[in-house]
């Protein structure tokens, strides 16, 4: 079981995923709302956030809304697709194995959409990776076997590609590392931030 070729993430895949408004799976007020939550989420706990990676980081979606609530702080796109890397000037690198040149961690880490590409190996690696790339919050959004499920997948949107992990392969290999506060959102263990026993899930 490989994970997902770099090959997949061509100028076809993001005309179809994000460009075709037919085939889209990208909804602007969705992203927004989005933006907005975690972001006013995090300035609500006092994450201080100066360094903002994007790991996968698609079109950007993301920087727009870190420059609203973040204003000062760095955004890092990185992005595994090279025409993407060519057509906005991110980064090229992949959420298994980047390291930031500086070698600091970050204050905010966005991993939308990308985690279901990988195969189960590399999927634990990755997970281990955030926890080292991350000393702040971290946004996590992937879908899992139990979404499928419950029939709240559009199949006929969604890349059938994706792997089908169960969402305690993802629980199990972020909770050493961050506390799960809900919503998608982590924080990470080396944050000093004193936190409710009920803001936690699973205390």
């Amino acid at each position: 079981m490989q994970s997902a070729s770099d090959e997949w993430f061509d100028e076809a895949y993001y005309q179809r995923f994000y460009f075709d408004k037919k085939t889209s799976v990208i909804d602007p007020e969705h992203a927004q709302r989005l933006g907005a939550f975690v972001c006013s989420y995090l300035a609500y706990l006092r994450v201080p956030v100066r360094r903002v990676l994007d790991v996968g980081c698609g079109i950007g979606l993301w920087r727009e809304a870190v420059a609203r609530h973040f204003p000062g702080a760095s955004y890092q796109g990185v992005e595994y697709s090279e025409y993407l890397c060519q057509r906005y000037g991110w980064e090229r690198g992949s959420v298994v194995d980047y390291r930031p040149r500086d070698g600091e961690p970050f204050d905010l880490l966005i991993c939308q959409g990308v985690l279901p590409y990988l195969s189960p190996a590399d999927l634990k690696t990755a997970l281990a990776n955030l926890g080292r790339l991350s000393r702040g919050g971290l946004y996590i959004e992937a879908v899992a076997r139990e979404d499928y499920e419950r029939d709240i997948i559009d199949e006929e949107l969604t890349d059938p590609r994706l792997f089908r992990h169960r969402a305690e392969l993802y629980r199990r290999g972020l909770q050493p590392h961050f506390k799960e506060l809900g919503g998608g959102v982590w924080l990470s263990r080396r944050a000093e931030l004193p936190l409710f026993e009920l803001e936690c899930l699973g205390g």
